[in-house]
């Protein structure tokens, strides 16, 4: 009955029109008017708790730097580099995008970022070009889904605090997925791209591959110090944010000089505006999780999977067709601490390593980013373009299917996962 209340509720606020943070907060209210004997100091208490973390401080210093990475020209060298690569591959501007944005990733951890950072150098190129801007859109849409997977990672440090699991770990596990997701994304757009001719930059010279790599190797080499500095021992990963944040500050502010003091307080702005945010639903989806585990569901779910006796295999289907439903309605930090507590007792109990559970899930949520009709980046990328939303969503069925289908391959191999962070213990 109690369970109902908090799920009706929130269900209720949602329909109305509530954010997803808030109508978790109606639910989590509701239940505690209800049941009656739990004080509210004890909801705040657990807010509190949920975000009183050390790993979490990463997340705002993560923000920062990618903000002042699209503020200070970096994005725009990686994105000139990346043209100069691969833009004579048919599909052209497309690799480029899913590059660009590749590369990106190892930069922000965030899609969002991603869209309105570099998705708006992308869009303009490709429009120049003579793409049409609902495939643009589309791409870059998809390509975005590569920043909460390749490290740093919001996502994963958020999944690593909830699961007691190594931040470095869940980085370091998602450098091979997704490449992997690159890739399929590529083999997707070159078959688009032959069937429906679309145009393709000249191959480009030596010396304008060095010239371009010359402008981009400080932002390339930013992922490799953030990962190079957490297993070297050096930093934990919230230092290495912080040190990432000061590593975009001297290059964009002194090597680019692109970046003026005039840019600071309105990058500080937007970040701590992010950061709120994304806080504001850990602490709701604390209290959440907690109602969730005092109604004892996470051991009455684990006994009900485990006395259907399904085999791994299914548990896989299972599990990926939970994630792919959710991601269509919820935002993904808030599926992660609601949902985290009630499945990872019944994966680990079937065998299934933490980390990879983990980076299959931040695959399956990436996904719902994507898809209507709470998909964050795809809401993003079409107003970036100007496009839409329906045209944008016909150009995304391929990659729909092409990341379903990458999904599927990671969770059932998962030394894809989990053969580099061993490798480097």
């Amino acid at each position: 009955m109690e369970i109902g209340i908090l799920f009706g509720a929130m269900l209720l606020a949602m329909a109305i029109g509530f954010p997803v943070a808030l109508s978790m907060a109606v639910g989590v209210l509701s239940y505690v008017f209800v049941v009656g004997n739990i004080p509210l100091t004890v909801i705040f208490q657990r807010m509190i708790s949920g975000a009183n973390s050390f790993p979490l401080l990463a997340i705002p210093l993560f923000i920062f730097a990618g903000n002042v990475m699209n503020t200070g020209g970096m994005t725009t060298r990686i994105f000139r580099f990346a043209r100069s690569l691969i833009g004579f591959i048919p599909g052209g501007l497309a690799h480029v995008n899913i590059v660009a944005s590749a590369i990106f990733a190892g930069m922000s951890g965030s899609a969002v970022a991603d869209v309105c950072g570099l998705g708006l150098i992308e869009v303009k190129a490709m429009r120049e070009a003579g793409f049409e801007d609902s495939f643009s859109a589309a791409i870059t849409a998809t390509a975005s889904t590569l920043s909460p997977i390749i490290p740093p990672s919001i996502a994963a440090v958020i999944y690593a605090v909830m699961t007691d699991q190594s931040v470095g770990d869940m980085f370091m596990a998602g450098v091979l997925p997704g490449i992997t997701m690159a890739l399929f994304m590529m083999i997707t757009v070159f078959f688009i791209a032959r069937r429906r001719n679309f145009p393709r930059d000249p191959r480009s010279s030596g010396a304008d591959i060095w010239v371009s790599f010359k402008g981009a190797i400080l932002g390339v080499l930013t992922p490799a110090i953030i990962l190079i500095g957490i297993y070297g021992g050096i930093f934990t990963p919230t230092e290495a944010a912080a040190a990432a944040c000061v590593y975009a500050l001297v290059v964009c502010g002194l090597v680019y000089r692109e970046l003026t003091a005039k840019d600071i307080p309105r990058i500080l702005i937007e970040s701590a505006e992010s950061s709120a945010v994304i806080m504001f639903i850990i602490c709701v989806a604390s209290s959440f999780s907690w109602v969730i585990i005092r109604e004892n569901y996470p051991r009455i779910i684990g006994e009900f999977l485990s006395s259907l006796n399904l085999g791994l295999n299914v548990m896989w289907l299972l599990i990926i067709g939970i994630y792919l439903v959710l991601g269509c309605f919820l935002e993904s930090i808030a599926i992660i601490m609601i949902t985290v507590p009630i499945i990872f007792p019944v994966v680990v109990k079937m065998g299934i390593h933490p980390v990879h559970f983990g980076i299959v899930m931040l695959v399956d949520l990436m996904i719902g980013l994507i898809t209507p009709p709470v998909g964050v980046c795809l809401y993003a990328v079409s107003n970036v373009a100007n496009a839409p939303m329906e045209k944008v969503v016909k150009e995304l069925i391929p990659f729909f299917i092409t990341l379903i289908i990458c999904d599927l391959l990671l969770a059932y191999l998962p030394q894809i996962t989990l053969w580099l962070p061993s490798l480097m213990r």
